[in-house]
């Protein structure tokens, strides 16, 4: 199995959907888990590496388990073992990009 570095590329956020939807002020509401640039390493397991948001763990360990496993994302992606993915918070998703060790 290989071992999986996870960054954080981007942290979206939606003041206007906030607003529409979330009885919290937007400012309260800014993902608090991670600042792009953090980064993870999974080494197997279903194990969520430290410091990592449950939901979003959740949301991308598939992605994560299948490149720990060999899975290609090509030709969608540019680079053999590696897939960009996102949470699933529509109001403030972070993007992370997963990299398989070679």
């Amino acid at each position: 199995m290989k071992k999986v570095r996870i960054t954080v590329l981007r942290k979206g956020f939606y003041p206007d959907l906030i607003r529409a939807h979330l009885s919290e002020p937007p400012e309260e509401c800014v993902c608090d888990f991670f600042q792009e640039g953090d980064t993870f390493l999974y080494t197997g397991g279903a194990e969520m590496p430290a410091g990592f948001c449950p939901w979003a763990w959740a949301d991308i360990y598939h992605s994560v388990n299948a490149l720990a496993l060999g899975a290609s994302y090509t030709p969608w992606q540019r680079r053999e073992g590696v897939n960009v993915v996102c949470c699933t918070d529509g109001l403030r998703p972070v993007t992370f990009l997963l990299e398989a060790a070679p």
